[in-house]
């Protein structure tokens, strides 16, 4: 059976959308790999979303209820940082797993992070940090990209979104910037490096379950 990835995410101005896209495309590259990318509810009214500029909901990702996490094998959770932790919006979704959590339904599964920040020192870390606490109390197992992506990890020649706790890109304080072409492959990397260990995980899961029946 295909190892399912959930790639669930919440995105104001479309910037964490775009690493959602380039992380499945990472993901897809892996056989026997079958992502699908999800979208949280928008808690905020349109009025007030529409006076924030927000970019249109993507209706080509549906909408994920907590409880369908239970059926993937690994899950990349994406969001923008509010004060160095995530959107209230990706919260308010985590608040909402206390069913699965009782149950330890997530422990085990894999589990990684990518964000958006206005700024440089907006909280790419400090947001996938304060993020971990919800994966630990699900028993979830954090999969960090760490420095895997080689050379895309060390230049300074341009300002670039990511760290080793997972891909990232820059919004800018206006919402203007765009996600670099550095950044989207980073996410790409991502998205094939965390599949790669998904699969072998079930792999392993499935090949004990089996010597424990021989």
């Amino acid at each position: 059976m295909a190892t399912k990835i959930y790639i669930v995410y919440y995105s104001t101005w479309g910037h964490v959308a775009a690493l959602a896209e380039e992380i499945k495309k990472g993901a897809d590259a892996v056989a026997g790999v079958e992502a699908t990318v999800w979208r949280v509810a928008e808690t905020l009214p349109e009025e007030v979303l529409g006076k924030m500029g927000a970019a249109p909901a993507r209706e080509d990702h549906p909408v994920i209820s907590p409880r369908q996490l239970a059926d993937a094998d690994a899950v990349l959770l994406g969001f923008p940082t509010r004060f160095g932790m995530m959107a209230a919006q990706m919260k308010a979704f985590l608040d909402a797993t206390g069913g699965l959590w009782q149950g330890q339904a997530l422990a085990g599964k894999p589990a990684g992070v990518f964000l958006c920040t206005g700024t440089q020192g907006g909280g790419q870390e400090t947001t996938a940090l304060t993020a971990v606490t919800q994966l630990a109390h699900h028993g979830m197992l954090f999969v960090p990209v760490g420095y895997t992506f080689g050379a895309g990890m060390f230049g300074i020649d341009q300002v670039r979104g990511g760290s080793p706790y997972g891909a990232g890109t820059f919004a800018g304080a206006d919402g203007s910037r765009t996600p670099t072409e550095v950044e989207l492959a980073m996410a790409r990397h991502q998205g094939t490096y965390f599949a790669g260990i998904a699969k072998k995980l079930k792999a392993g899961a499935a090949a004990l379950a089996a010597e424990a029946l021989a």
